[in-house]
């Protein structure tokens, strides 16, 4: 049997949980106090007796680093913005900045020929910069709370990390009433519209390996490369991009959460993410990086099986709900696949059979591995990524 389908990660519940920033012990909320010296050692769950408070405890955010560089100063603070003070604070996150005029010549003054795309935070336009470079340019809506704060946690994220499978971030811009992100344009859109699209041609067997191969490096890193960690929160086929080469990009961490040194679950105080990616674990609040682990284990599933993260049964009574998780329907299919060796109920109908066994067994078993109802059932990203490796 495949070594991911026993792979439990041993984690101790903590007796003291971290809620947004702050500890909770027996369900009273105190003040965060200082950020440890970084560990050099693998990330453990908190655990204190109950009725003991650490004497350090980190936040669950942390500070970006940074630049002294007067000319980097100079870009980014060329005009004070009045805006509230929550917001302000963004502008020392970003690493350069564009203008808003820059940005309306880059797209043509924002064109219906170059728009991309819409979601809950805003619109997407492409622009080709005065250098020639070509962007995606995310404009967030001016009316959305919510929105100002992804905004934050992703120019935080966007400009602390740097990976060949996470979307590049170039800056932003910030005015009066309007907030912007300048990212790494990719020509070959998403993978949810590559499997899902209103178009009948599908990636074959090769493209769909590629994209499993390079988002697990991708999460990989955030979880354990990064100083500190970061989980993603929003894995979905929608955030995961392709280029020309059909090289994978994780993207949108707009609600992204940084997990300092020692610190393996955190419990929110609100939810976030995206129907039928959910892990069981969200219900309770809990964040755990293996909780983005679930999610891509959905988008394996998506790539084997062609279907979407939310199906319809296709008979149901009274008692039961017409929709049915994705990865509620495969995890008898997949121990049975597994078992048996017989794919056929399994695999996209569009792939026609045109596939690599033993590369499709290694896939089934990562995905069966990920979308285990225990987080501590699950693997970390550098162990699904290590059984890809060969391929």
């Amino acid at each position: 049997m495949n070594g991911l389908l026993v792979v439990a990660d041993s984690l101790v519940e903590a007796g003291v949980r971290l809620i947004e920033g702050s500890m909770c012990i027996n369900d009273q909320q105190i003040r965060s106090l200082p950020y440890p010296s970084r560990s050099t050692h693998a990330p453990e769950t908190l655990h204190y007796p109950q009725n003991q408070l650490p004497m350090l405890v980190p936040s669950a955010q942390m500070p970006i680093n940074r630049h002294n560089d007067m000319a980097y100063q100079q870009r980014n603070l060329q005009q004070p913005v009045n805006s509230p003070s929550s917001v302000n604070n963004i502008i020392d996150y970003a690493r350069s900045g564009y203008t808003y005029e820059e940005l309306v010549e880059a797209t043509n003054g924002f064109s219906a020929q170059n728009f991309l795309g819409e979601g809950g935070f805003g619109f997407v336009h492409r622009g080709i910069l005065s250098d020639g470079k070509e962007v995606a340019i995310k404009q967030l809506k001016s009316d959305n709370t919510w929105s100002q704060r992804e905004f934050k946690a992703e120019v935080d994220v966007l400009s602390r990390v740097h990976h060949r499978h996470l979307v590049q971030y170039f800056g932003c811009c910030m005015t009066q009433d309007k907030r912007m992100i300048v990212c790494e344009y990719m020509p070959n859109k998403t993978v949810d519209y590559h499997l899902h699209g209103k178009h009948e041609d599908t990636i074959d067997w090769d493209t769909r390996l590629k994209i499993s191969i390079g988002a697990a490096k991708g999460l990989a890193y955030l979880h354990e490369e990064c100083q500190p960690r970061i989980i993603h929160r929003d894995i979905k086929a929608a955030n995961i991009l392709v280029d020309s080469s059909f090289e994978a990009k994780v993207a949108d961490f707009g609600m992204a959460k940084i997990f300092p040194d020692g610190i393996s679950l955190v419990v929110a105080t609100n939810l976030v993410g995206t129907r039928g990616y959910l892990a069981p674990e969200f219900s309770m609040g809990e964040i755990r990086e293996k909780s983005d682990t679930f999610s891509f284990g959905v988008v394996l599933l998506e790539l084997i099986t062609g279907k979407k993260p939310i199906i319809t049964r296709p008979v149901f009574s009274e008692e039961s709900y017409p929709f049915e998780t994705l990865a509620n329907w495969a995890r008898p299919l997949l121990t049975e696949a597994l078992q048996n060796g017989n794919y056929d109920s399994l695999v996209d109908s569009r792939l026609c059979n045109i596939y690599n066994y033993d590369e499709m067994n290694r896939m089934i078993a990562c995905a069966a591995a990920c979308v285990q109802l225990s987080p501590q059932d699950r693997p970390l990203m550098s162990k699904v990524q290590l059984e890809f490796h060969n391929y």
